[in-house]
């Protein structure tokens, strides 16, 4: 056969492909293999405590024991299905006396307020205690971190102080040990320099605490519009992240703040709401294969009885423990509802602000992959039996790119606790190690050689 072009043309050609597709493999590494939270919990940093996050379980175990302590009226009041009922009740009560928090955010922020330069000085010294003492004792979540003040001209300051403090005496207390999975919040980011500078001061820690080359990295906060478009009318994130020298490691949104930012009045700032589903689209689609995770914003409605005992009235009459009920109720449902939109949109992180929402997040998780569990698992049992060609099961029609995205729903619901590593096996038809390799590519060249 007669061909046009020169070996030496085919060549250049195909070293201009070569770097430019090198080039966007650095870019877009794929997704990280970390486990992600399935929320992070947010608390003041000056109720802060080394066995926070049990209390917090104990919390969330009361309030379910007293408002759903059955199964079925569990699933009546969220209204997943009654045939899960009895799966689903278990392994949240399970959840929540085994590793109720999974994520927590000793915050300085929001949750903390403006308070005296003395008394912040304080508590960031005190937190860390209290994080050593947890970190000694095994009783800290799997992932921890500290929110800071933003940087703005008026806290810059004092956010990199508190920063400062904290893990000079967190070091200083552990020896030079630092949480696994440790990270700082950085919220209300407008500018890439607020990334860089965050980098920056985090380097210098490093440096200066003898702490390890990247031991510290940081998250940012999605709270404004300058955050999502910058002023050319470009997505801004990539150049935020881009600006952490590597050190960001997920994108959180802040729902209140970026819709009171946009002038939606209070009623109309939910979660839920068209511009706040405009704002996480454009976040999914610049974060997309960069390994950087993102998470939902909150619901503030909290499932929290408007009657309690006081001195004066230490029991409660039936209307007020019926008017406690139907408060509790509705606030699980809609934190039920918000927690299965931000699912659904491919958001498998959210925030929770109160002990009584973590019943309701994972009641929710684990609904959401049970039900769509014998599903995933006939189609990806017939797509890995067929080599990765293209096949039909029922009328669902799967192509190459499905195969990794029902793998990512073995994977994810076996992380949240929704099903056990056995059940992942069984019902997915591979073996523990294919599943733990998190690559449905690697899995079928495995299987075809």
């Amino acid at each position: 056969m007669n061909e046009t072009l020169s070996p030496e043309d085919v060549q250049m050609v195909l070293a201009q492909i070569g770097e430019a597709n090198r080039a966007f493999a650095r870019r877009y590494a794929g997704d990280s293999p970390r486990r992600q939270p399935v929320h992070t919990v947010y608390g003041g940093a000056q109720v802060f405590a080394s066995d926070t996050a049990s209390k917090l379980g104990a919390l969330a175990r009361r309030s379910l024991d007293t408002y759903a302590p059955g199964a079925r009226e569990f699933a009546r009041v969220l209204g997943f299905a009654e045939e899960l009922a009895e799966r689903i009740f278990e392994r949240v009560v399970s959840k929540l006396e085994r590793e109720p928090v999974e994520d927590f955010r000793i915050d300085f922020e929001d949750g903390y307020g403006n308070r005296p330069d003395s008394e912040e000085d304080g508590h960031a010294e005190s937190t860390a205690v209290e994080v050593a003492k947890g970190l000694a004792e095994g009783t800290l979540p799997p992932s921890i971190g500290l929110r800071i003040k933003p940087f703005t001209e008026e806290l810059k300051r004092r956010a990199i102080r508190t920063l400062d403090l904290f893990l000079t005496a967190l070091v200083r207390k552990t020896g030079g040990r630092i949480p696994d999975n440790f990270v700082v919040t950085l919220p209300k980011v407008t500018v890439p320099d607020h990334a860089a500078a965050l980098a920056q001061v985090l380097e210098l820690l490093e440096r200066h605490l003898g702490l390890s080359e990247r031991t510290l990295p940081f998250e940012i906060m999605v709270e404004t519009p300058q955050a999502v478009l910058d002023e050319s009318g470009s997505a801004s994130l990539l150049r935020l992240v881009g600006a952490s020298r590597g050190r960001c490691i997920a994108a959180h949104f802040g729902t209140y703040d970026y819709t009171a930012s946009l002038n939606i009045t209070a009623a109309y700032q939910t979660m839920t709401h068209p511009a706040c589903d405009f704002a996480k689209s454009v976040m999914q689609v610049a974060l997309a294969g960069t390994g950087v995770w993102i998470s939902d914003g909150s619901t503030n409605v909290l499932p929290v009885p408007p009657h309690r005992p006081s001195a004066g009235r230490p029991a409660l009459d039936v209307r007020q423990i019926e008017e406690n009920r139907t408060a509790v109720h509705a606030a699980w449902k809609l934190h039920y509802d918000h927690v299965r939109h931000s699912l659904a949109h491919g958001f498998y992180q959210g925030w929770d602000l109160h002990p009584a929402q973590l019943p309701t997040r994972y009641a929710a998780l684990y609904a959401f992959f049970l039900e769509g569990l014998d599903s995933a698992a006939a189609r990806l049992k017939n797509f890995v039996s067929k080599a990765g060609q293209a096949t039909l099961v029922g009328e669902i029609f799967d192509d190459a790119a499905t195969g990794q995205g029902l793998l990512n729903h073995f994977l994810r619901a076996w992380s949240c606790g929704a099903i056990t590593e056995a059940e992942a096996v069984e019902k997915s038809g591979l073996t523990p190690d294919e599943l733990r390799g998190r690559s449905f590519v690697r899995i079928l060249m495995s299987r075809r050689s």
